[in-house]
């Protein structure tokens, strides 16, 4: 049997500890996951970054939450690309009916530095290509911060406008707009500070603290709604 000696052996040995301690005690959640399927809280847009993981920032166990991670937590807007951020907003609206969204950026993010400083990025191109999508939160920080703004300040401030457009983009995306519209949906931005593990909202305007104490801002509670106030009126006649 081959066996490949670069796998990092606390893998294996966590692939094992799961294996004989862990799942044993979870097997029944395990086959009523199976047997009932998932239902998911929340789906959860994060950055790949290792240190960022929202299953263990929330501490929610298996089938709680719909998670997609990618370089910068970025959410493409809808008619650029059909891949798959694209496909996990859609299945997760339409297919699980998650009533929340949250894009969750985090501090020293490597994407952002990158977006910081594209000179990095010439041996990936690929990486340079995708962050095209997080263009307008670099423009924002140029164009409405001080231009003496300190490098650490500068990062957190690009980090955080990132999560505003990445929710902006969400809102392109035709299964999220029509769960808006008939308010079943709710939007988050949220912004993990792993150096002290603060968890900042999006209240709609600004980033907030979460307190132990507090409620938790959301960036856009959904209201049913239609432009067409006189077609609504019809439709209920009938």
């Amino acid at each position: 049997m081959h066996k490949d000696p670069l796998v990092d052996s606390s893998i294996i040995q966590g692939i094992t500890a799961f294996r004989g301690s862990v799942f044993p005690g979870q097997r029944q959640m395990y086959r009523r996951l199976v047997r009932d399927g998932q239902q998911p809280k929340a789906l959860i847009i994060a950055c790949a970054d290792s240190r960022v993981a929202p299953e263990h920032i929330t501490q929610a166990g298996p089938g709680e939450l719909f998670v997609c991670r990618n370089a910068g937590n970025i959410v493409p807007p809808f008619a650029e690309m059909n891949g798959g951020v694209s496909s996990a907003i859609e299945y997760a609206v339409v297919a699980l009916g998650v009533r929340d969204i949250v894009v969750c950026g985090h501090s020293d993010c490597g994407a952002m530095k990158g977006l910081m400083q594209p000179g990095a990025l010439k041996d990936m191109p690929n990486v340079a290509a995708w962050l095209r999508h997080s263009h307008a939160a670099d423009r924002i920080v140029c164009e409405a911060y001080p231009d003496d703004i300190d490098p650490a300040d500068r990062l957190r401030a690009l980090a955080l406008e990132n999560v505003v457009v990445q929710l902006a983009h969400l809102r392109t995306h035709p299964s999220v707009a029509a769960a808006l519209a008939r308010g079943r949906l709710s939007l988050h931005g949220w912004f993990f500070e792993i150096e002290t593990g603060t968890l900042h909202a999006y209240d709609g305007n600004r980033f907030v603290a979460l307190t132990d104490d507090g409620a938790l801002p959301v960036a856009e509670i959904s209201v049913p709604r239609r432009a067409a106030p006189d077609m609504a009126a019809s439709i209920a006649a009938e």
